[in-house]
């Protein structure tokens, strides 16, 4: 029996930095390693839609959370559900690369699962981010809005 196609497409970088010689050497200062990690950041702005919608989402839920001037504390904890969806979501696109690399243009079962997986932990750190975000700001924000019109 032939094994089942892929469920999505593979991710196909618009952009691709240009090769470094000697990338696995360790950097040589602070400053190339946050250079090198922003690369990363910019990668996968540039390239994957769901890092810019987390982006968005992520910005929406602060710019509420001031705008309602919810405390300190609660806008900590949206920020860092945020930030962790996007660090999933780098991880998610590390994975896929590394097991594209792998794999190259052929179909495997392990492949999947871990492609799969990644796109999991994305999937459930953003319903948690969204749960975290809707619990703090929905109290203040339907109370302005009956303030508002009621």
């Amino acid at each position: 029996m032939p094994p089942n196609p892929p469920t999505s497409t593979p991710s196909r970088p618009e952009k691709v930095a240009p090769v470094r010689e000697l990338s696995w050497l360790v950097a040589a200062n602070l400053f190339v390693s946050f250079k090198y990690a922003w690369c990363g950041i910019t990668y996968a702005f540039q390239t994957q839609r769901n890092f810019r919608i987390h982006v968005g989402v992520g910005v929406l839920a602060m710019g509420l959370a001031i705008f309602l001037r919810l405390q300190l504390l609660e806008m900590a904890v949206i920020g860092l559900t945020s930030g962790l969806v996007l660090v999933m979501e780098l991880l998610n696109t590390a994975i896929e690369s590394v097991v594209d690399l792998t794999v190259k243009q052929s179909y495997h079962d392990l492949a999947k699962i871990a492609k799969d997986c990644a796109a999991a932990a994305v999937l459930v750190s953003a319903l948690v981010a969204v749960l975290v975000a809707g619990v703090l700001i929905m109290p203040p924000l339907i109370v302005l809005m009956r303030s508002h019109w009621g």
